[in-house]
């Protein structure tokens, strides 16, 4: 064989097993998920962003019904609403109607964190404003999220819009509940979470630090084993809640890593009791609620 041909076909094997890991690698933006409907409540330079909506059974035209909306979690770098439709779908078995929003990361977006806070207020926005035709009662709306997701979630209730979001997108108003899952709650540059990922708003995009006065009741679950975001970051922001005359359950997992339902398996249906406890006292059930447990 010519020099020339086997290079040639060493360079072609070369960029065919690039690609193939390439392509192992990269998440792919989902446009549609089982069970849910789609609908695009912002564009980003072209690309629009797509909101997953699960309606539960006797969902009629004219609801006002109450809502919970879960963000994924990925360190701002990689998830799907994929991931987080679960809680939708958990929210719709409970009478409510659930919402996965998905959100810019680095991996899919190239984009830096201040883009997903970005993003999580102006879909919460968009919720508010086309509350009547989704069948939910704007005042109602419970908020989560899983590690950078209870970032993004926190972000929705705390009103002065921070670097990289526009007032425009803020919530009109606050949610009714938040529900956090491992969060990160603290990116400062002293205490918090991959600061240098923020830049020079490290301090101004981290929530214990820019708490209101008021913030919705919380509910927060961490484990004592996690490594990735440390408990310290949940401890501190209860205690700040508190001090301040807010509310925050904080409910600690022994044993737990960051996935704790992972290490813990018994945690799984216990956190999901837990919620649906939070949501009934806050009364954020559908008053007329007859509908099963999800298993």
């Amino acid at each position: 064989m010519p020099r020339c041909l086997r290079l040639g076909t060493l360079l072609a094997l070369l960029l065919a097993a690039a690609l193939h890991a390439t392509s192992l690698g990269a998440e792919t933006t989902p446009t549609a998920l089982p069970g849910a409907e789609a609908v695009v409540y912002a564009e980003r330079n072209g690309e629009p962003l797509r909101l997953f909506v699960v309606k539960p059974i006797g969902w009629q035209a004219g609801d006002r019904r109450p809502a919970l909306m879960f963000f994924f979690g990925g360190g701002w770098t990689t998830g799907t609403p994929a991931s987080s439709v679960f809680w939708a779908r958990f929210a719709a078995d409970l009478g409510m109607v659930g919402l996965a929003p998905d959100y810019r990361t680095k991996g899919r977006h190239d984009t830096p964190p201040q883009a997903a806070v970005a993003d999580s207020r102006a879909a919460l926005h968009w919720v508010e404003e086309h509350a009547a035709a989704l069948g939910i009662d704007p005042a109602r709306i419970a908020v989560g999220g899983n590690s950078a997701g209870g970032h993004v979630a926190l972000w929705t209730a705390i009103t002065a819009a921070p670097p990289g979001s526009s007032p425009n997108e803020s919530p009109r108003l606050k949610p009714a509940a938040l529900i956090l899952f491992s969060s990160v709650s603290d990116t400062s540059q002293e205490t918090g979470y991959t600061p240098q990922r923020f830049g020079a708003d490290t301090l101004a995009l981290s929530p214990v630090h820019q708490l209101d006065a008021h913030m919705p009741p919380m509910l927060v679950f961490h484990g004592d084993a996690d490594q990735t975001v440390p408990l310290r970051q949940s401890v501190a922001l209860r205690d700040r809640l508190i001090a301040s005359g807010n509310t925050c359950e904080l409910h600690i997992v022994p044993g737990g890593g960051h996935n704790f339902g992972q290490d813990v398996p018994v945690w799984q249906e216990k956190s999901r009791e837990l919620m649906r406890d939070f949501l009934e006292r806050l009364d954020l059930l559908p008053r007329s609620r007859s509908v099963a447990k999800p298993e």
